[in-house]
């Protein structure tokens, strides 16, 4: 007898991603994939190839800011009678998120999750997709059992996630629940690929215009000693369906962050030295650093200053849990200094592409 998933968040990167993955490890008897009715084409289109018979897969219309995301009784219901894994990663991930979208989505839709999934009949789990900066400003180590520390946010999405995530842990209490804390989310560690050049890819955006303007050196526009915990797509995903279908997994929170990550000074370095062939030197003033730029130079370098705040962030995540109940399944972290090539030929490769870029 096989599992029935409800996955919210479709056809997102990783929620695409995490179905194909179902399917490649897990024993499937349907799939329905929520989805928001303007996203239905886009989501048929994605669902088309998917290695599943026709009837194996439902793309359902709804929306998760409301109550039993205005599904009719009968849908529901059936549903609540037949799935056994909720995979919720449907969110609003943008830093510069405006505080209202993010609580409507971010905390009443996880609300609205929450409380559907506590009348599953059958449920065996329920997968939260948090985030490791659920820490907020905490510094130090920062350990998978910790939330509630009286920490501040640095913006709207990290504590509309954070007050989420103390939704989820609520509702753990009855029902077998997973919280899945990623990183920063990169490209495949393999092929490079990844839906949007944010994150890390903000410095390859910067070393591109360093590019084109035939600077003869290269500042060191990332020189903090803080951690750079960028991880490959491929080893959340993997480890997030392992984790959320294995018995260890149930009521518990994983880190899947880099348990051994550079310095973002570092970082830079094999970024500037891949894509440009030249090591960056320090003491060149830049004012790209931290949150400091200016909407025009944000959009002149195609960043966001909220996300280059995160080369400042002092914090260890630790993943002995994670590390300890993955032990024996082959699913590991690879390390950022093996994947930078697959990352910077992508890159080079789509650069040029308007749609893999934030646009502001």
């Amino acid at each position: 007898m096989g599992n029935t998933y409800l996955i919210t968040g479709y056809p997102g990167f990783i929620a695409s991603r995490i179905v194909k993955e179902i399917i490649r490890t897990e024993h499937v008897d349907h799939l329905y994939l929520l989805v928001l009715p303007d996203m239905k084409e886009r989501a048929k289109a994605a669902a088309e190839s998917l290695l599943l018979f026709e009837n194996q897969v439902t793309i359902v219309e709804g929306d998760i800011t409301k109550r039993d995301f205005e599904w009719t009784r009968e849908l529901s219901h059936n549903l609540k009678r037949s799935v056994t894994h909720v995979f919720h990663l449907a969110a609003i991930y943008d830093l510069a998120v405006k505080k209202k979208q993010a609580e409507a989505v971010n905390v009443d839709g996880t609300r609205n999750v929450n409380r559907w999934t506590e009348d599953v009949k059958q449920l065996k789990r329920y997968v939260y997709f948090s985030t490791a900066y659920v820490s907020g400003d905490r510094r130090g180590t920062i350990l998978e059992r910790e939330l509630v520390r009286g920490q501040s946010f640095k913006n709207h999405y990290e504590k509309t996630k954070y007050d989420a995530e103390v939704l989820v842990e609520e509702v753990s209490k009855t029902i077998p629940a997973t919280i899945i804390r990623p990183g920063i989310v990169r490209g495949d560690s393999v092929t490079g690929e990844t839906a949007k050049f944010d994150g890390v890819y903000f410095y390859l955006n910067i070393l591109e215009r360093f590019r084109q303007l035939r600077l003869p050196r290269v500042p060191l526009v990332a020189s903090s000693e803080a951690k750079g915990n960028f991880v490959p797509v491929d080893y959340v995903v993997r480890a997030a369906v392992y984790l959320g279908h294995k018995d260890v997994g149930t009521g518990k929170t994983y880190h899947l962050t880099d348990p051994n990550p550079f310095s973002m000074r570092e970082v830079f370095h094999m970024l500037s030295e891949a894509y440009l062939g030249k090591a960056p030197k320090a003491g060149i003033a830049s004012k790209l650093a931290g949150n400091r730029l200016s909407k025009p130079l944000e959009k002149y370098f195609r960043v966001e200053k909220e996300a280059l705040a995160y080369a400042a962030v002092d914090a260890n995540y630790d993943t002995e849990q994670a590390e300890r109940d993955l032990q024996g399944s082959g699913i590991v972290c690879t390390p950022f200094n093996e994947t930078v090539g697959a990352l910077v030929h992508y890159y080079h490769e789509h650069k040029n592409d308007r749609d893999k870029h934030i646009q502001r």
